[in-house]
This record gives structure tokens, sequence and C-alpha cells, in this order.
């Protein structure tokens, strides 16, 4: 029995390939930059980073990487609910898309993921990326 939504354009497929792949390439090129400014006094920092490394790895399904490079993109781009230069509350709103994307994708998530996260982390706190 084929499903009504199964016949949808796919991530990546015709006149959405082109969104997905600007999309994609903008979150590779400002991720790390807002990254290393401000992950290290982020709570969620480990899951951040282990989403990105989830979202650009090969073995990830598309529709898993269309989830996360979603949720990474909302965190990377200057406007959003809350602004992130507010005190204390500035990242509850992307912190809350992140925790969203993880819940739905967390079968996903590898131990690589979290093993590469924890690595890029202790690399920000001492200073390198």
């Amino acid at each position: 029995m084929t499903m009504p939504f199964e016949q949808a354009a796919a991530w990546g497929q015709g006149r959405f390939e082109a969104r997905g792949d600007r999309d994609e390439a903008r979150v590779r090129r400002d991720f790390w930059r807002k990254a290393a400014r401000v992950a290290a006094r982020l709570p969620f920092a480990e899951d951040l980073l282990a989403a990105y490394y989830c979202a650009f790895d090969r073995a990830t399904p598309v529709q898993v990487k269309a989830t996360l490079v979603g949720a990474l993109a909302y965190f990377v781009l200057p406007f959003d609910a809350v602004p992130d230069m507010l005190p204390l509350v500035g990242f509850t709103d992307d912190a809350a898309v992140l925790l969203a994307a993880l819940r739905m994708v967390a079968g996903h998530m590898r131990a690589e993921h979290r093993d590469a996260a924890r690595a890029a982390l202790a690399r920000m706190k001492a200073g390198r990326r």
C-alpha cells in the first residue's frame, strides 16, 4: 500500500535540490564561526555539535539530514524568535528547536557523533577549532 506522502518530492530532489544545497552550504559555512563564539557557554553545546556531525555524516539518511540541517540553520541564522543576544534566554528557542530535532532523529545519533562533538568542544574550550 502506498502512503500519500511517498509521492512528495524528497529532500535533494527536483526544485528543492537547489534550496537544500544552499541551506546546507550556509550551515557548513557559518556553523563553526558561531559555535566557536558561543558554544563553550551553551549547556546544550555537545548536543549541538553532535547534531552537526550527524547531519553531515554520509551514512545519515536524507530525511534525518534535512531535519538536523533545519535545526542547525535555525541556530546559525541571525533572526529567530528570541534574539540570541538576550542574557539568560537568548538561546532557549535554539535549544528547543535542537531538542525537538534530536528527539525526532535520536535513533540515528551514533557514539562517533558524540565522541567527535566532545573532542570539538574540548578544542573550542582550549581556544582551537
